[in-house]
């Protein structure tokens, strides 16, 4: 069965769904998540890693644990297919501990996990990977399909990107996805879009990091997902968002373009990669690419944000320093 689902008619519904957001409230799940007494957060974001262990996931999970412990980080990041390759069969299915409490053991990562769903969950038992059931046997599990994490400093907004796709539904190419709690499709979009913007406009946060499966931009295989770039792009935007963190190519890279201010910056190399592609036409946007495993770590201050990539051996390939002047920060003299 297939949707059709026109991106010119369902811009206009959400521009005037968005101008009445003045009257709504947001309501997308917040998880308080504390800072460090100092203020900061420092968490690890990894991708596409789901694979009982192989095509080096144990390898990036055993340099996680050690970036992990030199840091002290709060959290790991998950930006989806967590489980390869068709999701979870059910609730009681050997892939969640095959795939992730038997792999990241190191005393590290026994934080809080939060992971969004990527389109090879959508191919399983969704509500499996969703049920809250699944804290009783790893309790670092936090999954869900869109929410917020308020660590006071930063603020992560976590968008199911999986139904954007038009592909998904209209060209399935023999797969089965499980939309349970999507459909109808178009309502459902206009709600993450709705909830999202308002809570970006009332994010007090200083810094806001928005976590998605698919790429905004991307110069590996899948490229840059062009219902991303109509419909959500301009929210992030128009709400000066500070990073774009996804997964689903299997590569590590940073991009910034001088059409955004915001930095897209994708960590899918969890397991699975080297996949030999790259398409991107100017240079002086790429300011990173890797076509391998690996992960990236990001630390937050009141003041200054770092991101770092590693490969597999825990090598560090790329490093991105940023800070802002905040108003409070300057002494007004009455």
């Amino acid at each position: 069965m297939g949707y059709k689902f026109g991106l010119s008619s369902f811009s206009i519904v959400m521009i005037l769904l968005l101008s009445m957001a003045p009257k709504l409230k947001a309501e997308l799940t917040t998880v308080e998540q504390a800072p460090n007494s100092d203020g900061s957060i420092s968490f690890l974001v990894i991708g596409d890693w789901g694979r009982r262990g192989l095509y080096n996931q144990s390898q990036v999970a055993l340099q996680m644990g050690r970036i992990g412990e030199k840091m002290d980080i709060d959290f790991v990041v998950s930006t989806g297919d967590n489980i390869y390759d068709n999701g979870m069969k059910s609730i009681d299915d050997p892939a969640f501990q095959l795939s992730f409490t038997n792999i990241y053991t190191c005393p590290s990562l026994q934080k809080p996990w939060y992971l969004v769903l990527g389109n090879h969950d959508y191919r399983g038992d969704v509500e499996a990977q969703l049920s809250p059931v699944l804290r009783s046997v790893d309790s670092r599990w936090i999954c869900m399909r869109s929410f917020i994490v308020d660590a006071e400093v930063a603020e992560l907004f976590f968008v199911d990107t999986t139904p954007f796709v038009d592909a998904y539904f209209l060209n399935q190419e023999g797969q089965t996805y499980d939309w349970r709690g999507v459909s109808p499709r178009e309502s459902y979009l206009q709600t993450i879009l709705t909830e999202l913007e308002i809570s970006l406009r009332e994010s007090r946060a200083n810094w806001k990091i928005v976590v998605g499966h698919h790429a905004i931009k991307s110069a590996s295989i899948h490229g840059n997902t062009k219902e991303l770039e109509s419909l959500l792009l301009p929210i992030l935007e128009a709400n000066k968002i500070d990073l774009y963190v996804n997964g689903h190519d299997h590569c590590l890279q940073h991009i910034s373009t001088s059409q955004s201010p915001i930095q897209f910056l994708t960590s899918g190399g969890g397991s699975k990669a080297w996949r030999g592609y790259y398409n991107w036409t100017k240079p002086e946007d790429m300011k990173f690419f890797y076509d391998g495993q690996g992960f990236m770590s990001v630390k937050v201050t009141r003041m200054e944000m770092s991101v770092v990539f590693y490969d597999f051996s825990g090598n560090i390939l790329h490093k991105w320093d940023t800070s802002k002047m905040l108003y409070t920060d300057f002494d007004f003299p009455l």
